[in-house]
């Protein structure tokens, strides 16, 4: 696809404010000061300071930069063509910015952002796949009826790789499995012994042996690789966070509520996430998970990319394929065929033109309610507990999740994990439960659990005229 046909080539400008300087925000900062037609003008972080330091950091002048605390002297900054930093939304929102982009993290907080930004009359790019996982398709929803667009974004896997999924289907491609490789390589040293994975060093002795899948029976390998890197994380809150926003765009669902996320080597995942029948250790085809990437440190990282393992059904022009270096499984039945990057801010002004430019979002038109993330508890919990979230990525100590049929919420719901976090235990639970809805005090008002009751009274009228 020539994107200049898509897209045109930089004639317009589109405006953008962005929420949240982390990672992904000042990536996109600094790529808004090259990309032709795209304006990022207006930055907004828990504390205008903060923002106007992020502007200062991708290279812009302090003296070109006003920090602003009402909508008056942001207005007033805005016409006179400085950059905007602020302390809150509120203070911007009402500025003509044609895409808010949110990135915070912050499943609270950010759900208010994008409801104040669908009340302001512009679209949204959601990088907060902490919202998205619990309201997104609501939000989607609610966007429509407003003439504006709620989106995930280029950049991050939920986005490419339902990019890649779609790309599959309308060539009729079968896909057998969806994903990607997690957000950290298993960069194994067969001479020390080690496997190193975010920044952390790990003795594994019993992986000697276990390099290469070979002729081994698919489960028997990815069970044994597990046990010998039990030390490691080997399921990550952030890759069923991001498993559920796709579930919810394409109807994918899990082959299991916790992913089989096995550990292999790029050549072999073709040969491992497939149908048992097929040699693999899937119970089903058509379904989504995550593999820890396998490498030693002078290989090529998958880079966090995104995935689909097909069907092989022409068994010559596969051969010819593989011929031309593409990962076919050790059968030929099934290909992988994959992305092997995630560019975070980078690449997030396709999203942002698509959404503004062509009127579509870089998601599912119509998101369904198919999934939720819910939180379950790890450990026993007693009653006054409070699960506190942090941490790079968000997670709740000795609390997991898992991906379940979307459900109405009521009392006994097992609560998604993004409403549960930050919450206070009104009773105990013991380990190996759902956390449930009534086990929460949900007292104190929430814009996020308000946006969830919105999202369940839309999809409840859906499935009853269904």
């Amino acid at each position: 696809m020539n994107y200049y046909g898509y897209f045109g080539r930089g004639d317009r400008t589109v405006e953008c404010c962005i929420i949240g300087t982390g990672g992904f925000g000042r990536s996109f900062l600094a790529q808004g000061l090259v990309v032709p037609g795209l304006s990022v003008r207006v930055t907004v972080d828990r504390d205008a300071g903060i923002a106007a330091e992020s502007l200062r950091s991708v290279g812009i002048a302090a003296a070109d930069i006003r920090l602003c605390a009402d909508a008056e002297t942001a207005r007033h900054a805005w016409d006179e063509g400085a950059f905007i930093a602020a302390g809150s939304f509120e203070a911007v929102a009402s500025l003509p910015v044609a895409v808010v982009v949110e990135a915070t993290g912050d499943p609270e907080v950010g759900g208010a952002h994008v409801k104040r930004a669908i009340e302001a009359g512009s679209h949204v790019a959601l990088v907060s796949k902490e919202v998205d996982s619990v309201v997104g398709p609501g939000l989607a929803a609610m966007a429509r009826d407003a003439g504006v667009i709620v989106s995930p974004v280029d950049g991050d896997q939920p986005s490419l790789l339902i990019g890649l999924i779609t790309w599959a289907e309308v060539l009729g491609l079968e896909i057998v499995c969806a994903g990607k490789s997690s957000e950290y390589d298993f960069v194994h040293d067969p001479a020390a012994g080690t496997i190193a994975c975010n920044g952390t060093l790990h003795q594994v002795p019993g992986f000697a042996g276990l390099e290469r899948l070979g002729a081994a029976e698919a489960a028997e390998m990815v069970a044994r690789r597990a046990a010998a890197t039990a030390a490691l994380p080997q399921r990550a809150v952030p890759d069923l966070c991001e498993m559920t926003i796709v579930a919810n765009a394409c109807g994918m669902l899990p082959d299991r509520p916790d992913l089989h996320c096995p550990i292999a080597r790029i050549d072999e995942v073709p040969s491992i996430l497939c149908e048992r029948a097929d040699g693999g250790i899937l119970s089903r085809s058509g379904v989504l998970d995550v593999f820890h990437c396998l490498r030693t440190p002078d290989e090529v990282s998958f880079a966090g990319g995104v995935f689909v393992v097909v069907r092989c059904r022409h068994d010559e022009t596969w051969e010819m394929l593989r011929g031309k270096g593409h990962v076919l499984s050790r059968n030929a039945r099934t290909a992988m065929v994959y992305i092997p990057r995630h560019l975070l801010g980078l690449e997030a002004a396709t999203t942002v033109f698509e959404i503004a430019l062509r009127g579509v979002s870089s998601g599912a038109e119509h998101p369904g309610h198919h999934v939720d993330l819910i939180a379950v508890a790890d450990r026993d919990f007693a009653a006054g507990s409070r699960l506190d979230m942090g941490g790079h990525h968000h997670s709740i100590d000795g609390v997991s999740s898992r991906m379940v049929p979307g459900t109405v919420l009521s009392p006994q719901s097992p609560a998604p994990f993004y409403i549960a976090s930050n919450r206070t235990l009104t009773r105990a639970v013991r380990a190996g439960e759902p956390i449930r809805m009534a086990d929460l005090d949900l007292s104190g008002d929430s814009v996020l659990l308000r946006l969830r009751e919105d999202q369940d009274r839309r999809f409840a009228a859906r499935r009853q005229a269904l």
